[in-house]
């Protein structure tokens, strides 16, 4: 049995994903792809399009066998936290061969040098990064100029590109957690990453975000989805569920920051450098959440870096929160979808796994104490530590929460959909 893992976040599905499961399956011949995707939360610090439920059911209607989420407190952090938390999850199923990411440059030789030159320098570069970010340079550019002046000069066509950043990523942490995965890469085609126009069938996902926001021919979408996603998001934006913007945390977010003194916002994860000074002068003066954003952005922080910090306000995530997380690892598997390949799979290989996997919400009090009524034994059954492990997943919920408050009819809002919904089975 030949296994493939898949890092996602599918906001929303488009034909550039779904022709990544086809190289990625063409590549490898795999016989199950299993896909690690972030909850309603994403990197950039936003609320999915739609919810995990939904965007699970695209994936797996298009290629997917098994669906995990990604925990949120992975799911919403800088390049090297959302890679870790991705990659030590597909690790610990302990039956993954190998990784498929997308790719500009396609070149995994020099993103795998790449990696090894920052894990092997890793304390000069994190000094480095800090001298440079002390000039006024975001963390970004304090990377990229870095490896440029200890590199060669194809060094650049990479560091430029988003997915290949993240390719680096993956492959640093699958090296430093000692992981026999093996990355392999396919070349990304049609629109980049990041890329705000719709240019025909290969549209990126943000592109796509903002073509929902703007446009009233929902239709055309046909022409950047499958069918079957553009009859989910449908299905959603009919029933109220979506779509779901940044915008729609507004009034979370400044309440937040209307009823927090200096002093507790400055503990919470990025808020660095007198921030919390900026934060609270654009909530006061500012219209909109957006606006509010760009008023507290500067030349080393830059704005997604801000919509994270913002996140992790929101959710009253600080430094040892993330440190913690980090050092421990996830501490869970969460399945939100499966196959009968995707079910043989968690048969065969669940007997190694050394974390809880957890397939419906409500099992996760019982595992907590039986967590905590084993935690002194030497030959416990998980290495899952009980309190990080009730945090990690009550942040969870609590994103989920969040997540329903945000939804264009608030009549659908459910305090307790992740308890009430069931995994989705295919």
């Amino acid at each position: 049995m030949k296994n493939i893992g898949l890092i996602t976040e599918y906001n929303p599905f488009h034909n550039g994903h779904k022709y990544h499961i086809k190289q990625s399956l063409k590549l490898t011949s795999a016989d199950t792809v299993v896909a690690v995707m972030s909850g309603n939360f994403v990197q950039r610090g936003e609320p999915a399009i739609v919810n995990k439920l939904s965007r699970a059911e695209m994936a797996m209607k298009n290629g997917t066998d098994i669906v995990i989420e990604l925990p949120f407190v992975y799911s919403v952090q800088d390049a090297g936290g959302f890679a870790y938390g991705a990659v030590k999850t597909l690790d610990m199923l302990c039956g993954i061969d190998s990784i498929v990411f997308g790719s500009e440059s396609a070149d995994i030789n020099l993103l795998g040098k790449i990696a090894s030159e920052l894990i092997k320098e890793e304390e000069k570069y994190d000094q480095l990064i800090k001298d440079y970010m002390k000039k006024g340079y975001s963390f970004p550019q304090a990377r990229k100029f870095i490896l440029m002046d200890n590199l060669d000069e194809d060094t650049e066509k990479i560091i430029n590109k988003s997915n290949d950043i993240l390719g680096i990523e993956y492959i640093k942490n699958l090296k430093k957690i000692n992981s026999q995965i093996k990355p392999q890469v396919i070349k990304r085609i049609g629109a980049d990453y990041n890329q705000k126009s719709i240019s025909g069938k290969f549209s990126s996902a943000t592109a796509i975000r903002d073509y929902i926001k703007t446009s009233y021919e929902k239709s055309e979408l046909k022409t950047f989805i499958p069918e079957n996603v553009y009859e989910i998001l449908l299905k959603n934006f009919e029933k109220g569920t979506g779509p779901v913007f940044y915008e729609n945390l507004k009034e979370l977010v400044f309440y937040k920051v209307l009823t927090s003194e200096r002093e507790e916002l400055a503990q919470y994860k990025g808020v660095t450098e007198g921030m919390e000074r900026r934060i609270i002068d654009a909530v006061n003066s500012e219209n909109s959440l957006e606006d509010a954003v760009m008023k507290i952005k500067s030349k080393r922080m830059t704005h997604t870096r801000i919509k994270r910090t913002i996140i992790n306000i929101l959710f009253g995530i600080t430094d040892s929160d993330i440190n913690r997380y980090n050092e421990y690892g996830p501490q869970y598997i969460r399945v939100l979808a499966f196959n009968e390949k995707g079910k043989k799979f968690l048969a065969e290989y669940k007997k190694n796994i050394k974390v809880p996997v957890i397939t419906t919400a409500s099992q996760y009090y019982p595992i907590y104490k039986y967590l905590l009524k084993n935690s002194e034994k030497e030959d416990k059954k998980y290495i899952s530590e009980p309190e990080i492990f009730r945090k990690m997943f009550e942040t969870d919920l609590l994103a989920t929460k969040i997540y329903s408050l945000l939804y264009p009819d608030k009549k659908m809002s459910n305090y307790n959909i992740d308890i009430d919904e069931k995994i989705l089975i295919f």
